[in-house]
């Protein structure tokens, strides 16, 4: 059999390079995590050449006993992980899941609730060139303006005053705990349908670091990389009495059928969040952002609501004439990879931004812990403060190499791709 170098010489050297980017170059997308290669390798498995359309023992596809035992296991493993009821891992990626939950308690024109993209929210949650704002009507919410939390009492009274059918718990840019028993509260005075979207903490979430929405939620869902550091994927937890409905509306009602080589790749990442190991390391995560946290406000710069309880901060940047297009591009130029943001009340647009989002799960997966984290955030500082001289990005760069060498990934991949 030919080897990939021999098929296809570009797609190779396009793999080469990023392998090459990720081993020296430091990773700071709050979303993005580095896998195993136990992971790797059932994702690139003879399982991508399985239909398997339907469910474990309720196949529409002969041949299907294998597949069956991945994701039952997978199954399982997420059950055991969150504590939840019911689960369904098929969803392709986060929003696929949210999409399931949608379909299965609103109809096109019902209210629901979510949080404001610009204020930490994810576009499927409600944004308007999201499916989301265009099939219902949706009040959004946000943070306080003096303390960037979540203002629970108007959440309350947005609720009240359009009594939604569904609110929508989580955000992809906000760095503290939510309240899921407040919400739960607020949902119940209007007879509303909570979901809970966990995509960016459910590594925090599934090991007691972070509060969990299962005991308050119809329905959660997540990604599954991210802080759980496995493939590209969603996932579904919910009360036992939605399963039917959520199953059906997932398939076949959204999608046709699942990625059996990518369910196998959750099962493995699944079972590798049940062990000590995972816990230490979700824990050394959130060391790691406070470090960075405090390292920063050291440094002179603000971050939205004063720090963070999970894995991810905002750096707000309104202060100086810095966008977070232009920190984003200085930081790439040094080897440091964020991405721009917006900040809660932003005067600019999501193309240009106040802000950039940073996130320690990557770095963490390194081994890297609280003492490089002071130094990646001297680097980071130091980036921003010189972000016009093209010289002083060259020279970071170098030391952000230095710096990956010291904690290796994929050394192996390296020598043999």
């Amino acid at each position: 059999m030919k080897r990939l170098i021999d098929v296809d010489s570009e797609i190779y050297n396009a793999i080469k390079k990023e392998t090459e980017r990720e081993m020296y170059t430091l990773e700071l997308i709050a979303s993005e995590n580095f896998v195993s290669e136990a992971v790797l390798e059932a994702q690139g498995c003879v399982m991508t050449n399985k239909y398997a359309e339907g469910y474990p023992g309720r196949r529409y596809y002969g041949g299907c006993q294998n597949v069956d035992i991945a994701e039952s296991l997978a199954i399982e493993r997420a059950k055991k992980l969150f504590n939840a009821e019911y689960v369904n891992v098929q969803p392709h990626s986060g929003t696929q899941a949210n999409m399931a939950v949608y379909f299965s308690i609103l109809k096109p024109g019902d209210t629901m609730m979510g949080m404001n993209l610009s204020h930490g929210g994810h576009l499927s949650h409600g944004h308007p060139i999201n499916f989301t704002g265009q099939m219902y009507k949706i009040v959004p919410y946000g943070v306080h303006k003096e303390t960037e939390t979540i203002d629970y009492d108007e959440v309350l009274k947005l609720a009240k005053e359009h009594r939604p059918k569904l609110i929508v718990v989580g955000a992809s840019a906000y760095p503290r705990f939510i309240d899921y028993k407040r919400f739960r509260e607020i949902a119940d005075e209007v007879g509303a349908v909570i979901m809970a979207d966990i995509a960016h903490p459910a590594g925090l979430v599934a090991t007691g670091l972070h509060p969990t929405p299962i005991p308050y939620a119809e329905f959660v869902t997540t990604t599954t990389h991210k802080t759980l550091r496995g493939p590209r994927g969603g996932m579904v937890m919910c009360q036992e009495k939605f399963a039917k409905t959520l199953d059906k509306n997932l398939f076949p009602g959204i999608q046709g059928g699942p990625l059996m080589h990518v369910i196998a790749a959750k099962a493995v990442a699944l079972k590798e969040a049940l062990t000590p190991q995972f816990k230490e390391y979700q824990n050394q995560i959130q060391k790691n952002a406070n470090g960075m946290a405090k390292r920063l406000q050291e440094k002179g710069f603000r971050l939205i609501s004063g720090g963070t309880d999970n894995h991810l901060m905002l750096l707000d940047l309104r202060s100086s004439e810095i966008t977070g297009k232009d920190a984003e591009e200085a930081l790439d130029k040094s080897g440091i990879t964020v991405n721009k943001n917006t900040v809660p009340f932003d005067s600019r647009s999501p193309f240009i931004t106040s802000g950039i989002r940073i996130g320690t799960p990557a770095v963490t997966t390194r081994g890297m812990k609280e003492k490089e984290m002071v130094i990646i955030a001297d680097l980071i500082a130091d980036t921003i403060n010189n972000i016009k001289d093209e010289s002083h990005h060259d020279k970071t760069r170098k030391k952000v190499k230095e710096l990956c060498e010291q904690f290796p990934i994929y050394k192996e991949r390296l020598t043999s791709v």
